[in-house]
């Protein structure tokens, strides 16, 4: 089956004409010169686009000086600070592709990057430069270290040295160079299957996504965004950085990925985009709320989630809503919902997306229920992170949507998912091989994800076609869907790594989650709250082997978990078990615990 979409109408910016970034960072940066275009909390800092400009153009001529020019490429180490957007942008506009790379690297990871990429520039913060400065030692190519804050240790330069060095470069007549074919930036591949992949997004691939993005959201005039996932995912540069750029999207640096929650009150976006486990959170945390309160209380808010509940699922199976449920419903938004999505800082949304894992289905019920319609998305780095996406006027939970405007998907015999669009990548950077394995014949990129279509048109993503669990009676499943169904049951669980493949029954290794389980024990009067210590204590181990009791009343016989171990310690993102962006490194996993592993097949 195949399907594509079409592009509906939404609120055109100033620089929609923009046949490039770059030139669409000039078109904003003049329309909305007083405006505010970076901030940081309270506004502690706050930059105006016509002050961003003024700053970028003073950096773009200072490393202009130090010799960066068009077809260049400048490595960024930053945490989500006001300088990476300027960084990144005045390396832009000298025709160079700033990339990121992601601040949990090791050195050897940094300097196998910086080769591959080729790059002569590398600006920082100081808390990493001691990763940059033994990557150093293998990169002869590497010329200038720039630092963003503070003194300029020995051999680096601080940025305001760089800043206003050149005060006679010539910015327009750089940028009137640049074409849409030009490399905008490099997002590497998280690496789970080999050595991380240069993905090569042009100016042009950016500015198809920026059309499929009109047909789906219409932003407000003072739209309003919050920089917090890492600038070396896709999510994070297309989100909050290059679509901010084009529709003049405020945006508010939250350098703590941590507390971005807590910034939702304040900044109220207009998007907001977040991977599954920020949502399980923000779940589990009103629940918890639910339960704190008064008898009465509690049983008023339980009534009023479970009438939303009803309310939801009737309209998924398209069955009718009865006047009196309607009606409980609305009363109930008028005077719960409405409350909670204030509180929460997302009464002002016009679209919330969720996507990179598998949500689970309660999670997806539950946002919608109170009135937040959460809608999954489905895109990969080499297609600028747009793939699939569920329109806000007609949500299907369980799927990431159809097509996105202007993306074309269709399905391999296998049941692979193929897409061709303008957002598809130039190709992987010093592979053509690997370039050339990634297409078919007819131009379609072969994405890996194995999904299929239902009677509307909506995909649904089954898993990675790598990841497939087939146990040993010949039974294919869906590992993330089983960790997905693990992880919802259950507070307590964080992480999670189903085992199985050529098994007879399915197994699990389980992480605690980290703030949730020294909590839950300090109020059940443990002592020790310590994750090493609660993977031992019985109390801890009867609560996790009631969640995976739960996951297994909604998992058919054959995915369900027989026996699992809990994991002393946490997994942390870049970690050995975790990508940066928190995808599970399956092999170096069983590799690692393998021991473990093989224990829970072992018979006692």
């Amino acid at each position: 089956m195949e399907a594509t979409a079409t592009q509906s109408t939404s609120y055109q910016p100033a620089a929609l004409g923009a046949a490039t970034i770059a030139h669409a960072f000039r078109v904003t940066a003049a329309e909305r010169a007083d405006e505010v275009a970076i901030r940081t909390r309270n506004d502690e800092l706050s930059i105006t686009w016509g002050e961003l400009r003024e700053r970028v153009d003073a950096l773009a001529g200072g490393l202009a000086r130090l010799g960066v020019q068009r077809g260049d490429t400048v490595a960024l180490m930053l945490s989500n600070r006001p300088e990476f957007h300027l960084c990144d942008l005045a390396a832009m506009m000298l025709g160079a592709t700033p990339f990121s790379l992601y601040t949990t690297y090791t050195p050897e990871q940094i300097s196998y990057l910086m080769t591959d990429a080729g790059a002569k520039v590398l600006i920082c913060e100081q808390q990493y430069l001691a990763q940059v400065r033994e990557a150093r030692r293998d990169l002869p190519g590497l010329e200038y270290v720039i630092v963003v804050d503070g003194q300029a240790p020995l051999g680096t330069l601080a940025l305001p040295e760089v800043e206003g060095s050149n005060p006679g470069f010539d910015v327009e007549a750089s940028i009137a160079q640049i074409q849409p074919t030009d490399v905008l930036t490099l997002i590497y591949t998280s690496g789970t299957t080999g050595p991380p992949k240069g993905v090569q997004l042009t100016h042009r691939n950016m500015r198809a996504l920026v059309d499929s993005t009109m047909g789906l959201i219409e932003f407000p005039r003072d739209g309003r965004v919050i920089s917090w996932l890492p600038a070396a995912h896709v999510a994070e540069r297309n989100a909050h950085h290059y679509l901010p750029i084009v529709f003049g999207l405020q945006i508010t640096c939250c350098q703590d990925p941590r507390e971005v929650l807590s910034h939702l009150p304040e900044v109220r976006p207009s998007w907001f985009f977040a991977v599954p486990r920020i949502w399980e959170k923000l779940k589990a945390g009103l629940e918890a709320m639910v339960a704190s309160q008064p008898p009465e209380r509690q049983a008023q808010l339980q009534a009023a989630l479970e009438a939303g509940l009803r309310k939801v699922r009737l309209e998924q199976a398209g069955e009718p809503v009865s006047a009196e449920l309607a009606e409980q419903v609305a009363k109930a938004d008028e005077e719960i919902f409405s409350g909670l999505r204030t509180m929460l800082g997302l009464d002002q949304v016009q679209a919330i997306n969720v996507g990179a894992a598998p949500t689970p289905l309660e999670v997806l019920e539950f946002f919608h229920a109170i009135g937040l319609p959460l809608a999954e998305l489905w895109g990969m780095s080499e297609t600028c992170g747009a793939g699939s996406v569920n329109p806000t006027e007609k949500i299907k939970l369980g799927t990431v949507g159809p097509p996105a405007p202007g993306v074309e998907i269709k399905l391999a015999d296998d049941g692979e998912v193929l897409v061709r669009s303008d957002v598809v990548m130039l190709g992987y950077r010093n592979l053509p091989e690997k370039t050339s394995e990634a297409f078919t014949e007819d131009g379609f990129l072969r994405t890996g994800d194995i999904g299929s279509f239902d009677e509307d048109g909506y995909l649904k993503i089954v898993d990675r076609k790598k990841e497939l669990i087939i146990n040993a009676a010949g039974k294919n499943m869906s590992p993330a869907n089983i960790e997905a169904t693990l992880k919802s049951a259950s507070p307590l669980i964080g992480q999670a790594c189903c085992i199985g493949d050529a098994r007879p029954y399915n197994t699990a290794l389980i992480v605690l989650d980290a703030d949730f389980a020294p909590a839950w024990a300090a109020q059940q009067g443990i002592a020790d709250t310590s994750l090493e210590a609660l993977a031992r204590d019985e109390r801890v181990r009867a609560a996790v082997q009631d969640g995976v009791d739960a996951a297994n009343a909604k998992l058919a016989r054959v995915e369900q978990i027989k026996k699992h171990e809990i994991v002393a310690g946490d997994w942390l993102p870049g970690g050995d078990e975790l990508t940066p962006t928190m995808k599970l490194k399956r092999k170096p996993i069983a590799e690692k615990y393998a021991q473990a592993i093989d224990g829970m097949y072992t018979p006692a």
